[in-house]
């Protein structure tokens, strides 16, 4: 494999159960480094809350670029690149709350390594604790008279499918969005043209690499599209059956160095 770049998903990819990267797979990314592969991070996560937390991850100064908010920001360690493209509107974001009203959910926005909420409930607790970033409730009206990246809405697992149910009404004349389920308890809306592989081809751009020369590794649905576009998709044991369809390889689950043992294999 003339792989000359990796970029992970984050939640349910690279990180254990227990929030933390393992150390097999941190060897593995040391290693990969060593060779002069770059290692970067490709998550829904915005930028800002993934930098606070690589040390607790134990990933701090490995990372060379991240990926966040599912495409649509970039940061870049090596070339000190910091770029961020198509968030939405305010007033669609109030369309699309209002079009959920009544339903037994919250919403958050990630924005500055905090999420932001509309109202204080065990939903956005749930969230803030599970990711370890901390949240705000904020007055949304004033909030959303700026754009933002994107909106997550934050139900019950067993709620998901009624989320999903009231998602096919939605739609606004004015603008445009996507939305697709991205955990079992989160749906995420954002413009149509941003993707995971929208911000990792402008990262390979700017090292002067191609898409042929990366390898990505994922889990969920959001990962479908970089699974697809990578030169080489890595799918995880654990992940969706949507996007180990697409996969080149499916490794092993993110409790057992999937990651560390697929670098070790195949790319070493």
């Amino acid at each position: 494999m003339d792989i000359k770049a990796i970029m992970c998903d984050v939640d349910g990819t690279l990180l254990t159960s227990e929030q933390v990267v393992s150390p097999f797979t941190i060897e593995m990314i040391k290693a990969a480094r060593e060779k002069g592969i770059l290692f970067g991070l490709s998550t829904g996560r915005d930028v800002n809350s993934v930098q606070t937390l690589l040390k607790e991850w134990g990933i701090e100064g490995l990372v060379d670029s991240i990926v966040g908010t599912g495409g649509a920001e970039i940061y870049d360690y090596v070339l000190n690149v910091e770029k961020s493209s198509y968030p939405l509107d305010g007033e669609l974001i109030k369309d699309i709350m209002k079009h959920y009203e009544g339903m037994d959910l919250n919403f958050a926005i990630p924005y500055d390594g905090i999420l932001f909420a509309p109202k204080d409930d065990r939903h956005i607790q749930m969230l803030a604790t599970a990711d370890k970033v901390p949240y705000q409730v904020t007055d949304f009206d004033e909030f959303l008279k700026e754009p933002k990246p994107k909106l997550i809405i934050v139900c019950d697992e067993d709620y998901m499918d009624k989320v999903i149910e009231r998602s096919q009404t939605f739609s606004n004349d004015k603008f445009k969005s996507s939305s697709l389920k991205t955990a079992s308890v989160l749906y995420e809306y954002m413009d149509p043209r941003v993707t995971k592989t929208h911000g990792l081809e402008e990262v390979m751009k700017m090292h002067g690499l191609t898409m042929e020369q990366l390898c990505t590794f994922g889990d969920a649905d959001n990962d479908y599209d970089m699974t697809l576009n990578a030169g080489v998709g890595v799918a995880m044991a654990n992940g969706s059956d949507k996007t180990k369809s697409v996969a080149d390889y499916i490794t092993d689950d993110n409790n057992h160095d999937g990651i560390g043992k697929f670098i070790q294999e195949h790319i070493l």
